[in-house]
């Protein structure tokens, strides 16, 4: 595999981790929320709670990352591990400069 499709390996296992981990905090807010998805948001950043918020949303990125891992898509899984490097850049921001 070339350096071309390494990378276009890892940009699609980045995406595929952003897309879990904002799935992961919609079916959150979806499924123990009793407010909408606007107003929970709202509500986690008037908390101070949007860090606890996206942690809990990448817990899909396991999944993603160990799916792509049994079967043998190593740079797509190395694309998820970046999305949750990212998410957790995002997530210490907010405890650190929002908090």
């Amino acid at each position: 595999m070339n350096r071309k499709q390494k990378y276009k390996e890892m940009a699609i296992g980045f995406a595929v981790g952003i897309i879990a981990n904002t799935v992961g905090v919609l079916l959150y807010i979806l499924l123990f929320s009793d407010l909408g998805i606007a107003e929970t948001f709202t509500a986690a950043v008037e908390a101070e709670h949007v860090g606890s918020l996206l942690a809990l949303g990448a817990v899909l990125n396991l999944l993603a990352f160990f799916g792509f891992l049994k079967i043998r898509r190593d740079e797509r899984a190395r694309g998820v591990l970046l999305a949750t490097i990212l998410t957790a850049l995002v997530i210490l921001y907010y405890k650190i400069f929002a908090g």
